[in-house]
């Protein structure tokens, strides 16, 4: 299992349809890896439905911090690797570092990624 991780907010100003398209290029990256054999998983995939039962919140709203990065950092913990997708993000960068201090396996590249066995 992989996650995926990249921008969500960053360089969007929080503009509906910039964060969209940051959901679908991880979500492109995430099928790229679902047809060489992974299971792609986005903290966004579960997250924002979560978000949404729970009344909805826009980014950067109390609700929104209690359950949004968190939502990723504990599918992390169930995660064997991490693909960092391009772009500056905060969120994403906290995740490589959760992932190298648990010791598990980082790509910068979808490239770099191994065939799944």
């Amino acid at each position: 299992m992989i996650l995926v991780a990249g921008p969500y907010r960053s360089g969007t100003g929080d503009d509906p349809h910039k964060l969209a398209a940051h959901v679908r290029a991880m979500n492109e990256a995430a099928l790229v890896l679902f047809r060489a054999g992974h299971l792609p998983v986005t903290g966004e995939a579960l997250a924002l439905p979560l978000l949404e039962t729970a009344g909805g919140a826009l980014p950067g709203e109390p609700l929104f911090d209690e359950i949004f990065h968190p939502v990723a950092e504990r599918l992390l913990s169930r995660c064997d690797a991490v693909l960092r997708i391009s772009g500056p993000s905060e969120g994403a960068d906290r995740m490589v570092a959760l992932a190298r201090a648990r010791g598990s396996a980082v790509y910068g590249d979808i490239a770099d990624v191994p065939a799944a066995r």
